[in-house]
C-alpha cells in the first residue's frame, strides 16, 4: 500500500527535482533540491499524451519546470516571460511584454557588458512580429536585445533569473504546453556545490533555505 501510494503521489501530484546550475539564480541555487506541484498545471498520464484535469495553466511570472525542447529526456525550470499571443522583446537587457516594461526584482545580472550575437538566435527571425525580407535581414539579436516576437498559441517563452548566464527560449525557442511538467513549491533541502569538501551535502548544508517557498 505504501509504494501504491508513494507511486500514485510522484507520478500525479509531487516529483522531487534537483537544481543542477546557477541560471535561476537568486531565485533557486544549485544544489537546491525541490517539490514540483505536477498536478496544477494537469500531470501527464503515463505511457500517453493525455494529461489529467489542470487547475490552472501558467502565468507570466510563474517559475516551471519542463522537458527541454531539444532533450525531452532533460528537465529545465525557467520563469515565465511570455504565453500565447503575446510580444515579447528585450532592449539593453530589460524586458518588455506586449509594449510594456516588466518589473522583475528577480533578475540577477553577473556580466551585463558582455553582450554578443550568438548563431543560435536565428530561430528568432520567423516569429518577428514585422517579417518583411529586409527587416529579417537586418535582425540582428544579442543577448540582451532581441525581438519585437509574438509567441505561438500554446507556447510559452522562458527566461532564467540568472539573465547572463542561462540558456533559454532566447536560444532555442519557445516552450510547449504539452511540454510543462509542474511549478516548483518549495526547497526541501539545499547544500553548497561549489565547495570542495568530501560530503558537501552533510556539512555544508545551506540551513536558512530548508522549507523557503518559491516564487
Amino acid at each position: 500500500m505504501a509504494l501504491v501510494l508513494f507511486l500514485i503521489i510522484r507520478t500525479f501530484l509531487l516529483e522531487a527535482f534537483q537544481i543542477p546550475s546557477g541560471s535561476m539564480e537568486r531565485t533557486l541555487l544549485a544544489g537546491d533540491f525541490l517539490f514540483v506541484n505536477k498536478a496544477v498545471y494537469g500531470a501527464q498520464i503515463p505511457g500517453t499524451s493525455a494529461r489529467l484535469p489542470a487547475f490552472e495553466r501558467p502565468h507570466r511570472g510563474d517559475v516551471i519546470v519542463f522537458a527541454y525542447p531539444k532533450d525531452p529526456t532533460i528537465t529545465y525550470v525557467k520563469r515565465v516571460i511570455g504565453v500565447g499571443n503575446d510580444i515579447v522583446e528585450m532592449r539593453a537587457g530589460q524586458s518588455y511584454v506586449n509594449g510594456r516594461a516588466l518589473a522583475e526584482p528577480y533578475v540577477q545580472r553577473i556580466d551585463p557588458l558582455h553582450d554578443g550575437y550568438d548563431a543560435d538566435f536565428n530561430w528568432q527571425r520567423q516569429y518577428l512580429v514585422q517579417r518583411e525580407e529586409e527587416q529579417q535581414r537586418r535582425y540582428h539579436p544579442t543577448r540582451d536585445t532581441w525581438g519585437p516576437l509574438r509567441v505561438p498559441a500554446n507556447k510559452y517563452f522562458v527566461l532564467g533569473d540568472n539573465r547572463d548566464n542561462s540558456a533559454d527560449s532566447r536560444y532555442w525557442g519557445f516552450v510547449d504546453a504539452s511540454a510543462i511538467k509542474g511549478r516548483p513549491l518549495m526547497v526541501y533541502f539545499s547544500y553548497d556545490r561549489g565547495t570542495r569538501d568530501a560530503l558537501p551535502w552533510l556539512t555544508d548544508i545551506r540551513w536558512s533555505r530548508l522549507g523557503s517557498l518559491i516564487h
